[in-house]
């Protein structure tokens, strides 16, 4: 039988990140967030989905590997069990590092019918990028997501924690001179929104 493979041999169980191999980047008040939430629940693993968007606020809308190994690290659990639940949910950037504001253009049936595909195309050339690219300056990322859930207004955008619609190509164009003077991040801001939510839901059910 080959040393590789051994039947009824343990398999060996993805590890605990190690601290003195991680970089931790939290911030004091990310800290103390976490650990409010975390008395909430009856096991820390339920702290996983807020603790990632605590990371993804504190590492500039993106989920590097180094912020999901500090949520493992933070909440003692593996890092491919944290890996695993960050990579399932399309609303945590894991795929690449987004620009200061992402645009997610809904194409599902209703946006689809009322000129969807237009505003993308439109996004796409006023932009020059397609679907999941950056542009140069870093400024915007461009998305096409299913139903946004906002029928009644389609073609509908989402952009941070706004929803837009419906759109059409002027307001498209004010939308992205507004966004360029903007000096906050709208990814950034979206996720501390989702926190402060996670923290007034553990407050109430006190």
């Amino acid at each position: 039988m080959s040393d590789l493979i051994q039947i009824g041999a343990p398999n060996e169980r993805p590890r605990i990140p190690d601290p003195s191999e991680l970089k931790l980047k939290f911030s004091d008040k990310a800290i103390a967030e976490l650990e409010a939430l975390k008395t909430h629940y009856p096991e820390w693993k339920a702290c996983v989905l807020p603790g990632l968007w605590i990371a993804q606020r504190e590492y500039g809308g993106y989920l590097s590997g180094d912020a999901i190994a500090e949520v493992a690290y933070r909440l003692q659990r593996s890092y491919a069990e944290v890996e695993g639940v960050a990579t399932f949910y399309t609303m945590y950037n894991t795929a690449h590092k987004p620009g200061k504001h992402k645009i997610e253009v809904c194409t599902c049936l209703s946006c689809q019918l009322c000129g969807g595909y237009r505003l993308r195309d439109y996004l796409t050339s006023k932009l020059g990028i397609h679907h999941g690219e950056t542009t140069e300056d870093g400024m915007f990322t461009l998305e096409e997501v299913e139903c946004l859930d906002a029928c009644d207004r389609a073609p509908v955008l989402q952009i941070g924690d706004e929803y837009y619609g419906p759109v059409d190509e002027k307001m498209v164009d004010d939308l992205l001179a507004k966004l360029r003077k903007s000096n906050e991040s709208t990814v950034v801001k979206l996720a501390d929104e989702i926190v402060q939510v996670h923290l007034r839901e553990t407050e109430r059910a006190k």
